[in-house]
């Protein structure tokens, strides 16, 4: 059984997709950073006891010497958290250029500061060919000058029961000497990989420019349940306004399918590659992004209905529970989602790291979550019915590893 509670701080929180998982995995937060004005009111405003003003703004005007006082603590048991992404995007700055990796240096500060028992780094694989390598390089170099060794692993979200093939890089700092390999065996072995309907089959159905609030079924699969809690209505569930010509055309593409199937005559005339192609019902989405409602800019359209993702279901999508409001325009919302660490991803790093890192034993409330996370894509009836044959938690070697 747990003994101690574990503290953390997470930085570049975001809307707080990391830190639902790590909450739920049993950490305590303590503080969070966040510069988008949106996203600290998301944060501040789905956790009781917070406003937004609790949550710090730009990293940068924080002075390394403060950072004990404004977290009330001389240290805590983890730093979490991830710059911006886009500074690490090869197609935005190959060479490492971009103002926002450095952004990375006040992580460090903070890690330096509060010396916690191990650091974890979320952010794109694109980290890794920054610079030819040189920045995780970098990286590994600042961790190991304050006395941590440093793994990394890419994971992909759906091999956690998130309905979605979200590759990341995940960067993990630890003490040295003290773990052989703390992310040896990450991985919970769900039954089988979610789809993208066993995540949002149950939400109303919307044509181009409408909003519902109400349930129109009961959920069917056990993410469902989850996702849906006691949640008693829909927020955020509101279809971008297509035009005719819009809807006309990708009325003609099949589940799954793309452009290819749109008449000759009706092909549209711009668009990235994977632009105007539905989602695929059985099967996890792509990853999803702030352009989840614009067929034109991704492939983000709805598996049968004809429109682009509601930010509801991006969020069901990257599984934030239907409880969780996102405050700001429907853009914002979109943002805030879409930059997001899926919650289920976060909490089954937490409840690994409360094994590998910290020496902590899983409670019964733990293991009935990663029992059910594995089981996501299930229906409630075969949920039930094989509930007795599915184990907890599973560790098998299976992701791609380099230390």
């Amino acid at each position: 059984m747990t003994s101690r509670n574990l503290e953390y701080v997470d930085l570049f929180a975001g809307a707080g997709g990391l830190s639902v998982g790590l909450e739920k995995a049993g950490f305590d937060l303590v503080h969070a950073v966040e510069v988008n004005e949106d996203a600290r009111e998301t944060f501040a405003l789905n956790r009781e006891g917070w406003e937004p003003e609790d949550v710090t703004g730009d990293i940068r005007d924080i002075n390394k010497a403060n950072i004990s006082n404004i977290v009330d603590r001389e240290s805590v048991d983890l730093v979490a958290g991830g710059p911006p992404c886009q500074g690490f995007s090869e197609v935005v700055s190959p060479d490492g250029s971009d103002d926002r990796n450095h952004l990375f240096t006040h992580f460090i500060n903070w890690v330096d500061e509060l010396d916690p028992e191990a650091a974890l780094f979320e952010n794109v694989r694109g980290i890794q060919n920054t610079a030819d390598g040189k920045f995780l390089d970098a990286v590994r170099e600042s961790f190991d000058q304050m006395g941590y060794d440093v793994t990394h692993r890419i994971v992909t979200a759906s091999e956690f029961g998130v309905p979605q093939h979200r590759r990341r890089l995940i960067v993990l700092a630890s003490k040295k000497d003290r773990h052989e390999n703390p992310f040896d065996g990450f991985e919970v072995n769900p039954i089988r990989e979610p789809g993208v309907m066993d995540g949002i089959g149950d939400l109303p159905e919307l044509g181009p420019g409408e909003q519902k609030m109400s349930y129109a079924c009961e959920p069917q699969t056990v993410i469902q349940r989850d996702l849906r809690g006691d949640s008693g209505k829909v927020g955020s569930h509101i279809a971008a306004q297509h035009t005719e010509d819009m809807v006309e055309m990708i009325s003609h593409i099949p589940d799954g399918g793309n452009r290819d199937a749109i008449p000759d005559e009706m092909q549209p005339s711009s668009g990235y590659h994977n632009s105007y192609s539905r989602l695929k019902s059985d099967e996890p989405a792509v990853a999803i992004t702030s352009n989840m409602s614009k067929p034109s800019s991704a492939r983000c359209i709805h598996p049968f209905q004809h429109r682009g993702l509601t930010p509801r279901e991006g969020a069901r999508l990257q599984t934030f529970p239907d409880e969780y409001v996102f405050e700001g325009g429907l853009q914002a919302k979109r943002q805030q989602i879409g930059n997001a660490v899926p919650p289920y991803l976060g909490e089954t790093l937490g409840y690994y790291l409360k094994q590998a890192v910290y020496n902590e034993g899983l409670t019964e409330e733990n293991k009935e979550r990663i029992y059910r996370i594995r089981a996501s894509a299930l229906t409630l009836e075969e949920f039930n019915q094989k509930s007795s044959e599915i184990g907890g938690f599973a560790q098998q070697a299976t992701l791609d590893f380099a230390d």
